[in-house]
């Protein structure tokens, strides 16, 4: 209980107390002036029933406020929670969103690999052409070189036998690069 509650509580208990305590006094009649008028009542029964009427009052008065701040309460939090289901909407709105683009970033990565090892295939198979090619023509070279030296050898000339050595020397090197 808040401390004003037990106050009350009390402040009520002590009145009801004194009352009992005093009934004698508090029914004893005496003439009250109205202004206007004069009346024949217990003095202390009208100052009683005054203090219940303003108790009352405070009463109504503080369960009005607190209702009403109750009542506020509930409408913030229901306007809290709008906001925070807007917000976990609008969230989840730029996660998708946020999804989206990286997998299409994901996909042109994808494309633009596959493109790449394309023409890295093309390149190699053209080198591999070019490298037959090469080692064909290493070959022919080679053949017609020792073609030479052959008929070199059957003729018995001296200065092709050096030429034929050196286009030996030049077929072995050739050999070697490949």
């Amino acid at each position: 209980m808040r401390a004003r509650t037990i106050f009350l509580i009390i402040t009520i208990a002590l009145l009801v107390g004194f009352a009992m305590l005093n009934v004698n006094e508090f029914t004893r009649t005496s003439t009250i002036n109205l202004g206007m008028t004069t009346m024949q009542v217990p003095l202390g029964l009208v100052m009683l029933v005054v203090a219940l009427a303003i108790l009352v009052i405070f009463l109504v008065t503080t369960l009005y406020m607190h209702s009403a701040s109750l009542m506020e309460t509930r409408r913030y939090t229901k306007e809290l929670t709008a906001q925070r289901d807007l917000a976990d909407k609008a969230e989840a709105s730029r996660f998708t969103e946020l999804r989206k683009f990286i997998e299409a970033q994901h996909a042109g990565t994808l494309q633009r690999e596959a493109a790449a090892a394309t023409a890295v295939n093309e390149r190699l198979t053209q080198f591999q052409a070019a490298l037959l090619h090469r080692v064909d023509q290493s070959d022919n070279s080679t053949a017609a070189y020792i073609g030479q030296m052959q008929d070199s050898l059957v003729r018995g000339d001296l200065a092709t036998k050096h030429h034929a050595a050196a286009a030996a020397a030049s077929a072995a090197d050739i050999e070697t690069r490949l």
